[in-house]
């Protein structure tokens, strides 16, 4: 039994994390399909919270908003990212670089509840100031990509550290110039980073709460905001019928990423081997 035990013992581990982070999410699926709005039994099985999200235009019109947002943030804080993370890695002494380097990474370490308060203290001072900006989607997707610029520089940064610059010299040396060295070379190796970048932009501006709560205006509700605000209210099956169908919509999105990732990977492999293979050949003949 004791053998039996240790040999199984990380398993039985493992089970019990992936129970522990999953199984919340399983009963919030099975009761989205419930027929009442009971939270504790089962009673029957029934699509009317579909029904009822379909028909909810606050639900709606905060799913597109936060939509519109969170494709804007993903899109801004990958180009800032990759913009920074280049400067960080091939520039490494110019001056201010420490206090860029701290300004760009603080947002990792600062709570959330900071970044909305002092962001909102800038926005009402310049609003008071300038009469802009007011209130609203322009300023959620600033204070999202400030937050979403310094995830994805950690990301592209590590892929910038592991890259080969070898073959960048070697481009300059047959005559490119930096500019077209950076889209013709580092650009394409560097790619997958920067997708990874602005999918992980992505998610944390359409599930953030925090910030577009200090940030948002009179009627303008990102999704989390009205979930958030259905839930302190108390039990509405439609958010468990919305929360599915956004579980429903990652977990395809996450599956076909990493299909696409493992295809690209696999052909880069072949044409690795390919080359080497070839370059033999040319050796041995030559």
């Amino acid at each position: 039994m004791k053998q039996l035990l240790e040999k199984h013992f990380g398993k039985f581990w493992l089970a019990l994390v992936f129970a522990f982070l999953y199984l919340p999410l399983l009963f919030m699926i099975v009761f989205s399909f419930n027929s009442t709005r009971q939270d504790a039994r089962f009673t029957g099985f029934s699509l009317r919270w579909y029904e009822a999200l379909a028909r909810d235009s606050k639900i709606v019109e905060g799913f597109w908003l936060s939509l519109k947002i969170a494709t804007v943030t993903g899109l801004l804080s990958a180009v800032l990212a990759t913009f920074a993370a280049f400067v960080l890695v091939r520039y490494r002494r110019f001056f201010g670089r420490t206090v860029f380097s701290g300004m760009v990474n603080a947002p990792l370490v600062m709570p959330e509840v900071i970044i909305g308060l002092s962001l909102l203290l800038l926005f009402v001072g310049t609003q008071n100031f300038f009469g802009f900006p007011q209130r609203g989607m322009f300023t959620i997707i600033l204070g999202h990509t400030l937050l979403g610029m310094a995830y994805g520089m950690v990301v592209i940064q590590s892929r910038l550290m592991e890259m080969n610059r070898s073959i960048e010299e070697a481009a300059m040396d047959l005559g490119a110039r930096p500019m077209q060295v950076f889209f013709l070379v580092t650009l394409p190796n560097i790619f997958q980073a920067i997708l990874a970048a602005f999918l992980l932009a992505f998610t944390l501006s359409f599930d953030d709460v925090v910030i577009a709560e200090f940030l948002s205006g009179p009627g303008v509700n990102t999704l989390p905001q009205v979930i958030f605000g259905y839930a302190r209210r108390g039990i509405n099956p439609t958010i468990y019928a919305a929360a599915t169908l956004l579980i429903v919509t990652v977990t395809i999105v996450v599956i076909a990423y990493a299909v696409w990732v493992a295809r690209a990977t696999r052909r880069r492999d072949r044409e690795i081997a390919a080359a080497t293979r070839a370059e033999t050949v040319a050796l041995s003949t030559g």
